[in-house]
């Protein structure tokens, strides 16, 4: 492990993950390479401000869900890679069913400089801590759309109710809101804002 990162499961005691670009479950439809272990690693300031934003949602009856956090930039390489790859359908309806894969990175979805590279990034969403159940937020994980900004039209009062709570939980401790994703936060005050790390997690 890097020195100044962690662990969120670790550092963050409760809280749920599923890192998916170490499953099947995304939208390359394989593991992607630089995540050989299903865990969300952070910056310590990352994982700190998570605490602070799992407690403020816990007062609320809610609980986070994780799906990526630090992102190795031979990852990213390997989402550039494949956006160069034919086109089999197998993820298309699921995750970009109204652009093209190379219209990933124009389209703001995907970036050859991540911001989760610097590890103080994470893509997450609130459940019910009384049910287990995921808060409707009008669309999922790596949903490339335009129903995935924050302010779509189109989704529900509830679903826009949902993805404003977790808004303004992690607003409140610290975090700033990346408009074309709903899920998508990065650490205002993140330690290494230029730095663009590539060790696996492991």
């Amino acid at each position: 492990m890097k020195d100044g990162f962690g662990y969120v499961d670790e550092a963050v005691p409760g809280i749920r993950w599923d890192a998916k670009y170490a499953t099947w479950d995304n939208f390359t439809g394989r593991p992607v390479d630089g995540y050989p272990a299903n865990r969300i690693v952070g910056t310590q300031e990352l994982c700190t401000a998570l605490r602070n934003a799992q407690d403020r949602a816990a007062s609320l009856g809610y609980g986070l869900l994780l799906w990526d956090g630090y992102r190795p930039q031979r990852a990213v390489e390997c989402f550039a890679r494949w956006t160069g790859q034919p086109e089999d359908g197998r993820k298309k309806a699921q995750h970009y069913p109204n652009i093209e894969r190379a219209e990933m990175f124009e389209r703001g979805y995907v970036a050859r400089k991540s911001g989760h590279s610097r590890g103080s990034t994470v893509d997450l969403t609130l459940y019910c801590l009384s049910t287990g159940e995921l808060a409707a937020m009008g669309g999922h994980h790596d949903l490339m759309d335009a129903v995935s900004h924050h302010s779509a039209p189109g989704i529900t009062s509830a679903e826009a109710d949902n993805r404003w709570l977790l808004r303004s939980v992690m607003e409140s401790c610290g975090f700033a809101a990346y408009d074309a994703e709903w899920w998508h936060y990065t650490l205002k005050d993140e330690p290494y804002p230029d730095t663009y790390f590539d060790f696996v997690v492991a």
